[in-house]
């Protein structure tokens, strides 16, 4: 009885080596063979991290990606092989130890990071408290208008300057803000921001 000829599978890395000589000698669609050839055997390189299926695919197109850049450097075609897939191993162990890094936090403890929102009822409350603020002041006469603005907004007023500009000494800044401080808190009881009793 004759022996049937046996087919002996073409092993892939001949045929990548092929490939690859067929590439850098110019032949069309031999890159995009070698990436259907060898595509299968990265992923399960990458795979083997455990990494999940959209984080993979990012890893092994990262790893064709280094080859198109880096093949020029590749002298041997016969190691086209070993260097994708030295390429996608460590691609993955790089992706694999940052997510290894990553610590989930769960929702209390965001929700304490979290910037404290005041509600919109409270934004509207206080820009209606400072809008009769401001109406209030504008009741006041220029002097003590300018005096009570700087005051307000000014951490440490410059004193001599200040009363330069407003023509009155120095010594009689403080006693004028009084006054106008008085006259304020007047107009704002009048308007029922203020309540009786309360102080300035």
């Amino acid at each position: 009885m004759g022996s049937e000829p046996v087919t002996v599978r073409e092993e892939p890395w001949a045929r990548a080596r092929e490939l690859f000589c067929a590439h850098r000698e110019g032949e069309a669609g031999a890159l995009d063979d070698l990436v259907r050839l060898l595509t299968p055997v990265l992923w399960h390189v990458v795979r083997a991290y455990r990494l999940d299926q959209e984080v993979a695919a990012d890893v092994v197109q990262a790893t064709w990606l280094a080859f198109c850049r880096a093949q020029d450097s590749i002298t041997d075609p016969g190691a086209v092989s070993k260097w994708l897939i030295t390429t996608a191993r460590r691609e993955a162990a790089r992706t694999f130890q940052r997510g290894q890094r990553t610590v989930a936090v769960d929702d209390d403890e965001l929700g304490r990071r979290i910037p404290a929102q005041r509600s919109s009822e409270a934004e509207a409350v206080e820009h209606d408290r400072d809008d009769q603020l401001w109406r209030a002041v504008a009741q006041l006469d220029p002097r003590c208008q300018r005096l009570l603005r700087v005051v307000a907004f000014s951490p440490r007023p410059d004193y001599a300057h200040l009363a330069d500009e407003l023509g009155m000494p120095v010594g009689s800044i403080g006693p004028t803000r009084g006054r106008c401080l008085k006259k304020l808190k007047d107009a704002l009881g009048e308007g029922g921001l203020i309540s009786e009793g309360a102080g300035a």
